[in-house]
């Protein structure tokens, strides 16, 4: 099959590039030509609009920051929409609206052609190594035609269920990532204050209770000082708000996602949009009178472990079960 991906920011350039490294046929589009010069010094070839890439690729990959973005690529008169034929595939990959999903689905299923949505997670450097997880939504028929393109891409693949599934359980997911990063700036924080060796510190979470995927990768940025775990308080809050919304339209009463969205609304205030996310910590840093850094840490995350062709995961107690 011959492949597209449009959108190379942090997380759409790793993506492509699992997709060239594994030796796809890839045509790229991005706002910003020189995002994409990488990948034509390695063959990739160009697109100048989506529509022209639609009408020369099998399946179109789109990773974009916000659902306006996305709607504005595939809508537009020379967007992907323009460019589908019957047969082909849309997949969205990028964490975004569950109704803007099935509603954009419907103009693609209009057309004769097959919309997915596959948000992936486990972060940026796991992006780059083809190791990432990928929650895929919509039909099944589609899904399994698309399978092993997405094996190249990540090693968990679990297909969630209709078109609007994947959305909703990604910004759920994103939004447990938050609490989780929200609550390990507390207990640093206090460790600090407490006179705790943080070194040490970071070591008694690690093999305990409280241990998480999100300590074991943003406690070690936000030790080193970086901060950089390649995401921005903007998009914190846009994926949270998108869960709270999700919450409010099926009422139910939270506690916890709109404290989120506060401390993330005031962090956004002080230190911009663009601001990293683990850089939340600052806002106690600052009140306490401390900095919460430690020798040793990396100052980015690598995936050290080797690239392995992905498979399909199911629920426990659904194996074999087909959504």
């Amino acid at each position: 099959m011959k492949v597209g991906f449009i959108g190379l920011g942090n997380v759409g350039s790793k993506l492509a590039g699992s997709l060239l490294r594994n030796g796809h046929d890839l045509t790229v589009h991005d706002l910003d030509k020189a995002a994409a010069q990488p990948f034509l010094d390695k063959g990739a070839a160009w697109a100048d609009t989506p529509k022209l890439m639609a009408e020369a690729v099998d399946i179109v990959f789109t990773c974009l920051p916000s659902p306006a973005a996305c709607s504005a690529v595939m809508e537009a008169p020379d967007g992907v929409i323009a460019g589908l034929q019957p047969g082909k595939f849309w997949i969205e990959m990028s964490t975004t609206d569950a109704n803007e999903i099935r509603r954009i689905s419907e103009l693609i299923i209009a057309k004769g052609a097959y919309a997915l949505e596959a948000p992936v997670s486990g972060g940026c450097h796991r992006a780059a190594t083809g190791n990432i997880s990928i929650l895929v939504g919509g039909e099944r028929r589609a899904f399994e035609k698309v399978l092993p393109v997405l094996t190249t891409l990540g090693r968990r693949i679990l297909h969630t269920g209709p078109i609007g599934t994947a959305s909703v359980l990604k910004v759920m997911t994103n939004y447990l990532a938050t609490v989780n990063l929200c609550s390990l700036a507390e207990a640093l924080t206090v460790a600090k204050k407490a006179g705790m060796d943080l070194n040490t510190t970071y070591e008694a979470i690690r093999i305990s209770s409280g241990n998480s995927f999100v300590h074991e990768t943003e406690s070690q940025v936000i030790l080193n000082g970086s901060r950089d775990i390649s995401f921005t308080m903007d998009l914190v809050i846009k994926d949270v708000g998108l869960f709270d919304q999700i919450a409010k339209d099926h009422g139910v009463p939270l506690e916890i996602s709109p404290l989120i969205l506060d401390i993330f609304k005031d962090g956004q205030e002080r230190y911009g949009p663009r601001e990293l996310s683990p850089n939340i910590i600052r806002r106690l840093e600052e009140a306490s009178g401390v900095e919460v850094l430690a020798p040793g840490f990396p100052a980015e995350m690598v995936d050290d472990e080797p690239e392995e062709i992905g498979a399909e995961v199911f629920p426990k107690g659904a194996e074999g079960r087909r959504l």
